[in-house]
């Protein structure tokens, strides 16, 4: 049996972090999937509402990849007031020849943050307008920080707000960006306050009940929304994605069925079988980008198995050739 490379959260920091190369990594996973035969079953789900705990398994094969991820993904939100995280988790490599383990990651869930942040980049990359230079984030968890640095990877924010229900929590999250990424971050006292002063908007919430208003929005803004990853979580009003100039899905199959779409979808607003570009569609250009500067665009992020093949992909070739980890000889 071949050996199996085992990492924790700790080396695998040490490996791979937010870059430029894993936002390419998690574009041309995108582009695989609207390009290549891939094979991505529906996401596995498991919730245990007493505890607001959920628990999802993503994978995906990628026709020339040598190998694929299997990721759980626990969130249970109420874990802060245990001091705990919020997110948790570990993925596995397995290989697309023989489906034997190459590789175990005790991630804790660090390596699917780092690919939703990616997933974040790649959005505004090719639907926010070029010029966008100021952002609002809606959050104060870590997402909320990986996603306004993985914006400016790719769009030139000079400038950031933030915003969320805990106050506190806000006003220390925006001092320690402002700190780590070197631009202005400002905690706002409103959700409206944040979004109105934008030029690009990403959600990173799990709540239940719109946080954004139709009204707030105007024309030239980006909206990307990665925190509706499950039937019950809704951040935007519905009337806004049935009012988008240009509405983009991560996997229109999951966004019909999870994303913000499916809210739209059950409000009456918009037709289960109205068709939408996916966002790999829109990278290969077989389907239209932004319509213009003034126009208004969301993406809707709800997370696909093809991002975790792709970051465990990566992650395993970094640690090959760096030799970190510890060999399993199994």
């Amino acid at each position: 049996m071949p050996d199996v490379r085992i990492l924790t959260e700790r080396e695998l920091r040490a490996e791979i972090g937010l870059d430029v190369a894993l936002v390419n990594a998690i574009e041309d996973a995108f582009l695989a999937l609207a390009t290549k035969p891939v094979v991505m079953p529906p996401i596995l789900r498991l919730d245990i509402p007493e505890h607001r705990g959920e628990m999802d398994v993503k994978t995906a094969y990628v026709p020339g990849l040598s190998g694929f991820a299997l990721k759980v993904s626990p969130g249970f939100f109420d874990n802060p007031k245990l001091g705990l995280p919020s997110v948790n988790g570990l993925m596995m490599l397995l290989s697309s020849t023989t489906g034997l383990v190459e590789a175990l990651f005790l991630d804790n869930g660090y390596l699917t943050d780092l690919r939703t942040a990616a997933a974040g980049a790649v959005a505004a990359r090719h639907l926010a307008r070029a010029d966008a230079k100021s952002a609002a984030i809606l959050g104060a968890g870590v997402q909320a920080g990986l996603q306004l640095e993985a914006l400016m990877l790719v769009r030139p924010i000079e400038r950031a707000v933030l915003w969320a229900r805990d106050t506190e929590k806000a006003t220390a999250k925006a001092r320690a960006l402002s700190e780590k990424l070197e631009i202005p971050v400002e905690a706002v006292s409103s959700a409206r306050e944040a979004v109105e002063s934008a030029d690009v908007i990403v959600t990173t919430t799990p709540s239940t009940a719109p946080l954004i208003e139709a009204g707030w929005l105007r024309s030239g803004q980006h909206v990307t929304a990665m925190g509706s990853d499950a039937e019950h979580k809704n951040e935007i009003d519905p009337q806004a994605i049935a009012g988008a100039d240009l509405y983009v899905a991560d996997s229109l199959s999951q966004t019909r069925r999870l994303g913000e779409l499916h809210h739209a979808i059950e409000a009456g607003l918009v037709s289960n079988d109205a068709s939408f570009p996916e966002l790999g569609a829109v990278i290969a250009g077989s389907a239209s980008g932004r319509p213009s500067d003034t126009a208004f665009t969301i993406v809707d992020l709800t997370g696909t198995g093809v991002q975790d093949t792709a970051i465990a992909t990566l992650a395993h070739a970094r640690i090959v050739r760096s030799g970190a980890g510890t060999t399993i000889h199994n």
